[in-house]
């Protein structure tokens, strides 16, 4: 893994343990089995959904994207503001944000 990915344990130390799995060339961030964000290119992006979205985009931070057949697919995965690698208090409240809609994601996908 890379020292980016190995340093989320830290980051996310208040919030709880996190574990990362390698796909797609990039690694999923994973709490109790669930993943609520998602590292590319070193860049941390947290899933969001409809009640969350607000919280990224207030702070100007942009979704992940990835070009397939030629075309931008948008993910619900957003970039993680910079000062939780300051402040695990920080990063824990985002990282409870972040866990909620993957948290509502799963309920919705079991209806």
């Amino acid at each position: 893994m890379s020292e980016f990915v190995d340093n989320l344990e830290t980051v996310f130390s208040e919030f709880g343990s996190v574990s990362a799995k390698r796909m797609f060339g990039g690694y999923g961030i994973y709490h109790d089995g669930l993943m609520f964000g998602l590292v590319a290119d070193d860049e941390l992006y947290l899933k969001a959904d409809s009640q969350s979205t607000s919280h990224f985009t207030d702070k100007g931070l942009a979704p992940f994207e990835y070009n397939k057949n030629g075309k931008s697919v948008k993910m619900s995965y957003y970039q993680a503001p910079e000062e939780i690698y300051d402040d695990s208090e920080v990063a824990r409240q985002w990282a409870i944000i972040a866990f909620d809609a993957a948290l509502r994601g799963r309920s919705q996908r079991k209806k």
